[in-house]
């Protein structure tokens, strides 16, 4: 049966074996080698670990063990328990040193620490993954990607049943399985790390094509890493899918460190601060293990905004002071051993001090948020300001400064100035860059008069949304239609309807791929306002810009009704607006009262808010 790999049939033979004969070394090991293949590495670690017990003095059991352990995500052993013997001592002893590694007992300095992986050849494959792990645990990026890519080499050159890469191309490939091959490859775990990687560096698209990438499984053969990571990329194309994936995983056993505590800063992220409560009450044991006390706090703070955002701000506020603390420190060693001429304490403090500021910028940004909700700006940027020592050069911060002097509406060119670099410097790829950023750039260029910067921007937005629409015609791209949404609102906001609606119109094309629920949604509240405006008789619209504004709503409609992808609240929007202008061009002059009941209904029943003058005006209408 195990000669033509019928593991799961063996394992019921073997399992009953055990029940007669508990201590017997040949059913333990077969057993322990059958869960290894089918990737029970939780039961293979408990097989072997009994035999290290049973037959201390043989080093094969021990370099098995150590290796379950490690796939099951079981770091704490007593590495004082392996012996080093004459032909698998130095092995183990390089599988210990992974797993003290990944356990954060211990930390490579200089990866010429690392025993020469050549010395033991049959696991080269392993050992050169676990030498880019440790590249990659110390930031070392290009080295990491370069032992992966020979493992990823030598897999598509032995092993082209694999199909690796087939996915991605688009071909319908069957799955090849968790077979001993593919273990013996080291592809999975090669893939997974460089999806790392690249998600690290912000190379998205790169990341979630290292996952295609890898060879074909069905979704029920996935390992936990896979799984895992497959959740985190895809979380912002498909977030509930992306939840439901890791909380299958925290029902597991074993399942990967990092579920835990990337389950609540996701559920924080998306403000489902209830449920990181109660994943949080429900797993009091896995708190302390796999949360740091910093992470705890900042989740426990995280929650707290809900109820009291005087209690979160001092909880934030405390840890802001203890990172400025540490961030001064810092500075001051990383100044110190460059008076020194001491590269390599320079080298360690620089690193600290970059760990050091990315958990200050999450703190520092939810204090502002608290004060963002408020619509409190000139706060937000005091905490800013107090926090330019540190982060200055982050893009992060620089970004979120923009957006605050954006929003205190007297301070558009101060915008421009933080707005313009995070633009120049990807405008080969300005699809890269949020549609928002963009937007907002437009706007305040727009508000400082430099309305050429402006044209020229949405040009090349423009050109290069049809370039990706000409590669790939199937693709949603809405940069250029947010731009549009915002600048239409801005002259709808400034009274110029004509304008502005015409912008919003413009936005939407062609229907089919700009008209969703997303976008109806920001788009209907500025038609709403320009019918308020002409029911109270405070604006007048040519009957051409009428007309131009049937001809858009009719377009939805039929869109609407060819490709339902609007929310039920907001089936009927388009076709009452419709009904609305359409009375409306057949009494210009007058205020039926039909229409302005409608209109009134309207602006209620989307979240439109109704002046009181209005309600004074009209109140024998709405009172019937």
């Amino acid at each position: 049966m195990i000669k033509n790999q019928k593991f799961h049939e063996a394992i019921q033979i073997l399992s009953q074996e055990l029940e007669n004969h508990s201590k017997s070394r040949a059913a333990l090991s077969l057993l322990g080698y059958c869960y290894f293949q089918v990737q029970s590495f939780d039961a293979a670690s408990d097989c072997y670990g009994q035999l290290t017990q049973i037959h201390p003095e043989v080093d094969e059991y021990k370099l098995a063990y150590a290796q379950s352990l490690y796939k099951a995500f079981i770091h704490k052993i007593w590495i004082r328990g392996f012996t080093r013997g004459q032909e698998y001592g130095g092995a183990v002893s390089q599988l210990m040193i992974l797993i003290q590694k990944q356990s954060r007992m211990f930390f490579f300095t200089s990866v010429s620490e690392i025993p020469d992986c050549n010395e033991y050849s049959w696991l080269s494959t392993d050992l050169s993954y676990n030498i880019a792990l440790c590249f990659y645990s110390l930031k070392q990026y290009a080295p990491a990607l370069k032992h992966i890519a020979d493992i990823i080499e030598r897999g598509i050159r032995e092993h082209p049943e694999l199909s690796v890469g087939m996915t991605t191309e688009g071909i319908e490939v069957r799955s090849v399985g968790n077979t001993k091959v593919l273990h013996e490859t080291a592809l999975i775990e090669a893939f997974n790390l460089k999806a790392g990687i690249e998600y690290q560096l912000k190379n998205f698209d790169s990341a979630q094509e290292a996952l295609t990438d890898m060879p074909p499984r069905a979704e029920e053969e996935l390992d936990p890493v896979t799984l895992h990571n497959q959740a985190l990329m895809n979380m912002e194309a498909n977030p509930t899918q992306g939840f439901e994936k890791l909380q299958f995983l925290l029902q597991q056993n074993p399942f990967p460190p990092e579920t835990f505590g990337n389950l609540l800063l996701l559920y924080a992220k998306y403000q489902y601060f209830d449920l990181a409560a109660d994943v949080l009450a429900e797993n009091a044991h896995l708190t302390y293990k796999f949360l740091t006390p910093y992470m705890y706090d900042f989740l426990d703070a995280m929650i707290t905004q809900q109820t009291s955002p005087e209690e979160a701000y001092r909880k934030l506020d405390d840890m802001a002071t203890k990172q400025t603390e540490t961030l001064r420190k810092l500075t001051k060693q990383v100044q110190e051993a460059r008076q020194n001429h001491d590269d390599d304490t320079v080298k360690k403090a620089v690193n600290e001090y970059d760990e050091a500021l990315e958990r200050y910028i999450p703190v520092l940004m939810s204090q502002a948020k608290i004060y963002w909700d408020l619509d409190n700006y000139a706060q937000v940027e005091k905490i800013f300001r107090k926090s330019v020592e540190f982060c200055n050069e982050h893009e992060v911060w620089k970004l979120n400064v923009a957006h605050v002097l954006f929003m205190q509406e007297n301070k558009y060119k101060e915008a421009v100035g933080f707005y313009e670099p995070i633009v120049k410097k990807h405008y080969d790829n300005i699809l890269s860059v949020s549609a928002i950023v963009l937007a907002n750039l437009c706007v305040s260029y727009i508000m400082t008069s430099a309305n050429e910067e402006a044209e020229e921007l949405m040009r090349k937005i423009e050109k290069e949304e049809e370039q990706v629409a000409y590669d790939d015609p199937d693709k949603k791209i809405y940069h250029l239609c947010i731009v549009n949404l915002v600048i239409g609102t801005l002259y709808c906001a400034k009274g110029n309807y004509e304008f502005g609606i015409s912008r919003i119109m413009k936005s939407l094309e062609p229907y089919n791929k700009k008209l969703g629920t997303d976008t109806w949604f920001y788009a209907k509240r500025c038609f709403l306002s320009l019918l308020e405006n002409m029911a109270k008789h405070m604006i007048m619209l040519r009957d051409s810009v009428i007309q131009d504004i049937i001809q858009f709503l009719e377009h939805c409609e039929g869109n609407r009704t060819n490709k339902p992808r609007f929310r039920s609240t907001e089936k009927n929007t388009s076709h009452d607006l419709l009904v609305c202008c359409k009375f409306q061009v057949h009494s210009f002059s007058i205020v039926p009262k039909i229409f302005l009941r409608r209109v009134l209904k309207l602006c209620e029943d989307n979240g439109s808010e109704i002046s009181d003058e209005l309600y004074e005006a009209y109140g024998d209408v709405l009172a019937k």
